[in-house]
């Protein structure tokens, strides 16, 4: 199960995703309580550089805002909208996370890898589940949207995901997350996966 923990604004909470050894953290570039400018994400992602795959997270960028944060971030990947993509021009070495929403992601042509997201990032509303297990189906998909340690285990089952992304449902207070939390819904995805493994075909 690929996990990516987004919204990154402490040392403390880029320390426990790396103890958790999880795959990708997010740094948000866009309108959030979450969001940084490009110099200060660059020096907290850096214990990260070289473990884990370091995201930049837009919404809508211009050329101009996307410019400066390849220049300062120096992300491993760029997750954004799939429409922004049409629009912006890209390094042809940049790994891309489009972000599809809703009936959006049921279109005839997909990206191999794709974030379902529900309509608005970061505010701790669930995708629907139902479409995301259709998507699923056709796509890498990393489900995001109102996963939490509670519930991560629920969703995996029933969409069977690639992977899933994770934000205001580890924090401790809004734009903060919670050390603990983190290691709490990376494990219970982790067990998710062990127990589908030991269940008899």
């Amino acid at each position: 199960m690929w996990i990516k923990i987004c919204g990154m604004t402490t040392r403390e909470a880029v320390s426990a995703a790396l103890e958790a050894q999880v795959d990708a953290i997010g740094f948000v570039f866009a309108d959030s309580p979450r969001q940084l400018a490009p110099p200060a994400a660059s020096l907290l992602a850096q214990p990260a550089r070289g473990r884990v795959r370091c995201v930049a997270v837009t919404c809508h960028p211009t050329q101009q805002a996307l410019d400066e944060i390849l220049a300062a971030f120096k992300p491993d990947v760029l997750q954004t909208d799939v429409a922004d993509l049409r629009m912006l021009r890209l390094p042809r070495q940049l790994e891309l996370l489009p972000v599809l929403r809703g009936g959006d992601a049921e279109q005839a042509s997909l990206p191999a890898r794709l974030l379902f997201e529900g309509l608005a990032s970061g505010a701790g509303m669930p995708s629907d589940w139902a479409t995301a297990r259709r998507i699923a189906r056709r796509a890498q998909l990393v489900l995001a949207g109102g996963l939490n340690a509670a519930n991560v285990a629920s969703a995996i089952a029933e969409v069977q995901p690639f992977g899933v992304d994770v934000s205001s449902g580890v924090e401790e207070r809004r734009g903060v997350k919670s050390p603990a939390e983190i290691v709490r819904f990376v494990s219970a995805a982790r067990t998710d996966i062990a127990q589908h493994r030991r269940t008899p075909v």
